[in-house]
């Protein structure tokens, strides 16, 4: 362990900010378009997420950093994915 890290918890800090962030583009994609159930169902993973990101960085304030780099591929790969070109139907 590197810094006293142990690169499990660092990996699943990072997993779950990158996915609680893509959950938050999600969630505001189906708010922006009025879906109830779907921004209901995508807040309520956000924050089930969340939970586990703050109870696993709380351990040690290194994690944050994966925590910040979790969060920032979540949001470039939701955001990403939802921009995407729309393929021609032939």
């Amino acid at each position: 362990m590197v810094l006293g890290i142990d690169p499990l918890i660092a990996l699943g800090v990072l997993l779950a900010t990158a996915t609680t962030d893509a959950a938050y583009v999600f969630f505001n994609a189906a708010v922006q378009a009025r879906r109830r159930i779907q921004a209901a169902n995508w807040s309520a993973v956000w924050y089930l997420l969340s939970a586990y990101a703050v109870i696993s960085y709380t351990e040690h304030a290194i994690y944050v950093v994966f925590a910040a780099i979790g969060s920032w591929l979540g949001a470039f790969v939701s955001v990403s994915w939802l921009v995407r070109p729309l393929k021609a139907h032939g």
